[in-house]
């Protein structure tokens, strides 16, 4: 089963597809355009439609998801933390 997806391995985020992500669960993703496997242990509890971070990130680095710039990073982020408007921002503001 698949809980988060991401569109290339050159993204920063996936997204969770699954209800009820909690802290320390071990979570299955898949990189559509690769087609490959990726595991990620979640950090936090991370709500469906919500992004992961799928790589570290120090405060103020480009957030990529489905291969588009969403913005930046406004605090570091680890691999499996929940990314959400407390710890990304637009770039347009």
């Amino acid at each position: 089963m698949i809980d988060f997806v991401v569109h290339d391995e050159g993204d920063s985020a996936g997204v969770v597809v699954v209800e009820g992500v909690k802290a320390g669960r071990k979570l299955a993703g898949w990189v559509m355009d690769q087609d490959k496997d990726l595991a990620v242990t979640a950090l936090s509890d991370i709500p469906i439609g919500h992004k992961l971070a799928i790589r570290e990130l120090k405060s103020g680095d480009t957030v990529i998801k489905y291969g588009v710039d969403i913005g930046r990073t406004i605090a570091p982020i680890k691999v499996g933390e929940h990314m959400h408007v407390h710890n990304v921002k637009t770039k347009r503001w």
